[in-house]
């Protein structure tokens, strides 16, 4: 009789201990900062008890904040930096990371890192301050007030490689300290968006290649340029139409400049939209011609619809786009060179098509949200570890 052998059962790996931390942003607008924040603080992995802060507590991602459990922190300026009420929020901030037991704060922007890094300090936790942008960087005693900010906290997130070398290269930042962390983007819920029908019609005319523009009306964005690059374009490509989503006061402007150069009937003014994955969906072409950027979140949105994109090579624009593998750069300030991208890409479909293709390649593999939480937990363990 063979002799029994006994199962031990397996040993059951007790729960990891979860780990207190605070994101705070300025609001919950649906800006990019606060698309990416919000989307981070839902993907972290369970051994972090992630809560939220704000200063203005607002915007349309609260309501998916709220439905998720969380009423995040409001701390309110009330204008100016430079005043009374700061000290006092950046006390109450103390408080609330000491009666929590925070062990690290990750501010996301401008007004938060202001904010978080001497309250860290105050209830001795670690501070990891998001530095994202190049084309809004603030000047005079803010951008002081920012740098000092950047230089004391634990560690700086960039989201592209273009930010990381002109922080160590600007602010003398040590380069160790410097982490970058791309942008991530939830595909599955992209796709379902770019199934969906539109919001609103979009304008028709037979044979037509539209180009979508994805931007509100900030200088930086430089409409002018891609007008100036259409009026070239004008008669050598009547099938190119313009459709430009976004607003801002910069509007009027920009209407009547189109009339003025003659293009009206080939620029069209979307207005914020609700349903862009749709628009993409339905474009032949996507194109970003700002003079300053950080990680573009339209570029993204651009790839993950497998739109090949023309875009200026301006910070991160470069990275993503890579010249000739996921779509053409240009020049910034250079609407001929603009021109001639664009050219390019309406008279060879499969080409562009191909180039689409790689560009929704690159950012299933790259930018996923599982990427960005992953990416951010390795690097918040690391602050962490480092004594």
């Amino acid at each position: 009789m063979a002799p029994q052998i006994e199962i031990m059962p397996r040993p059951v790996a007790a729960p990891r201990p979860q780990t207190p931390l605070m994101m705070l942003v300025t609001n919950f607008f649906l800006g990019g900062t606060e698309g990416q924040a919000v989307a981070l603080w839902s993907q972290l992995p369970a051994h972090w008890d992630a809560s939220l802060g704000c200063v203005r507590r607002e915007g349309p991602h609260l309501e998916t904040v709220r439905a998720r459990g969380c009423e995040p922190l409001e701390l309110p300026l009330r204008g100016s930096v430079m005043r009374a009420n700061t000290v006092r929020q950046i006390a109450r901030l103390a408080r609330t990371l000491r009666a929590r037991r925070v062990a690290l704060v990750h501010a996301h922007d401008f007004y938060t890192a202001l904010l978080a890094v001497p309250a860290a300090r105050m209830a001795g936790a670690k501070v990891v301050v998001g530095r994202l942008d190049l084309g809004h960087w603030p000047r005079g005693l803010a951008r002081a007030a920012l740098v000092a900010a950047t230089r004391q906290a634990d560690g700086v997130i960039a989201n592209a490689q273009a930010i990381a070398r002109a922080l160590v290269a600007a602010e003398h930042l040590p380069p160790h300290k410097v982490r970058v962390i791309p942008n991530g983007i939830d595909l599955e819920r992209f796709d379902a968006r770019a199934r969906a029908p539109l919001a609103d019609a979009l304008p028709a005319r037979p044979g037509v290649k539209p180009l979508v523009h994805l931007a509100n009306f900030n200088p930086v964005k430089a409409h002018e340029d891609l007008f100036e690059a259409v009026r070239i374009l004008k008669f050598e490509r009547p099938e190119l139409d313009v459709w430009l989503v976004g607003d801002g006061p910069g509007r009027a402007h920009l209407e009547a400049l189109a009339l003025r150069m003659g293009i009206g009937a080939r620029i069209h003014f979307l207005g914020h939209r609700q349903d862009v994955p749709a628009i993409l969906k339905r474009a032949y072409l996507g194109v970003l011609c700002s003079h300053a950027e950080g990680m573009s979140n339209a570029l993204i949105e651009y790839l993950a619809a497998g739109l090949p994109a023309v875009a200026t090579d301006v910070g991160g624009n470069g990275e993503l786009v890579v010249d000739g593998e996921r779509g053409l750069l240009v020049p910034p300030r250079s609407p001929q060179a603009l021109a001639r991208a664009i050219a390019r890409m309406l008279a060879s479909p499969e080409w562009a098509a191909e180039r689409g293709a790689a560009g929704r390649q690159y950012v299933a593999r790259e930018l996923t949200l599982e990427r960005l939480a992953q990416r951010h937990d390795r690097f918040y363990r690391q602050v962490l570890d480092e004594r």
